[in-house]
């Protein structure tokens, strides 16, 4: 089970990469942890251990569950997983007009488009949750307009759309963004 709920979040200028780039022990212990006994398939032994893991961090209010394994361990590392690509999908990081203007023209963003000048990374990438965020963090700068968004990223509105597309919580945290500025949901 995959599970993320935002609480009360307040933003005082504070940057996703302050909990992003933390180990996971860092990370681990800015969170409130929750170990119990899931339900379900997975024998006599899954039902009598507390192996299911709840993560609340407690800056952001983020909550994040795992419980597919027979073994905590494995749950907290995947919970730990969870909470950042949470942060990527529901922190957004403010973007000043300067930035949006110089954001195409950017050393660090060309490396993660390819030859043709494209977005196609893939879920597996280790550079797409962070693509995820800065995307996301365009999208939000530009009142959620994907073609005001592609043209600030540098890319074709079908290209956005497409990488957009490529991971169905992307494509729903997109979809709240849109609504959030009254706009239709993107189908």
């Amino acid at each position: 089970m995959f599970s993320v709920t935002l609480g009360f979040v307040y933003k005082m200028n504070v940057k996703r990469v302050m909990w992003t780039e933390l180990s996971d022990a860092q990370l681990l212990a800015q969170c409130a942890v929750d170990t119990y006994r899931a339900s379900g398939p997975g024998g006599q032994k899954r039902n009598k251990t507390s192996s299911a893991v709840r993560l609340r961090h407690s800056p952001t209010g983020l909550f994040v569950i795992a419980e597919e394994s027979r073994s905590q361990h494995e749950n907290r590392a995947r919970a730990l997983r969870r909470l950042r690509q949470a942060l990527y999908l529901k922190w957004r990081d403010e973007l000043s007009p300067e930035m949006l203007a110089e954001l195409a023209a950017r050393s660090d963003y060309a490396v993660i488009r390819d030859g043709e000048g494209r977005l196609r990374l893939g879920c597996k990438d280790p550079r797409f949750w962070p693509t995820v965020g800065l995307v996301l963090d365009v999208l939000q700068a530009v009142g959620a307009r994907v073609s005001d968004a592609a043209k600030t990223l540098g890319i074709s509105t079908g290209n956005l759309i497409a990488f957009l597309q490529s991971d169905d919580k992307v494509w729903e945290q997109a979809n709240h963004l849109r609504a959030r500025f009254g706009l239709k949901a993107l189908r």
